[in-house]
């Protein structure tokens, strides 16, 4: 992955507004990554200092192994999970 993709995938993650979410894939295409595991590989290398708990699976359930803190992090921001999933038409970001 080449350095400008790896910024406009950060550019897009740091965007989402909060109290929204947002797919890996949604990343991917706004960003114009080839897919989605390379915002996965972004956040998991360099995403300490992004909002990266607003960031989900395409079924809106977040990652198994941060799923207690990711869930945590968007209750505090208004965003309710059913289940350990969030309702992705309720709150998924949709930029004009």
């Amino acid at each position: 992955m080449n350095e400008e993709l790896h910024e406009r995938i950060r550019e897009v993650v740091a965007s989402v507004p909060e109290g929204t979410v947002s797919t890996y894939g949604d990343v991917a295409a706004r960003a114009g990554a080839s897919t989605p595991r390379l915002v996965g590989r972004v956040l998991a290398e360099d995403g300490h200092d992004l909002p990266w708990h607003r960031i989900l699976r395409a079924d809106g359930t977040p990652a198994p192994h941060l799923a207690s803190e990711q869930l945590a992090r968007l209750r505090e921001e208004g965003v309710a999970a059913d289940g350990g999933r969030v309702d992705l038409r309720r709150f998924r970001w949709r930029p004009q």
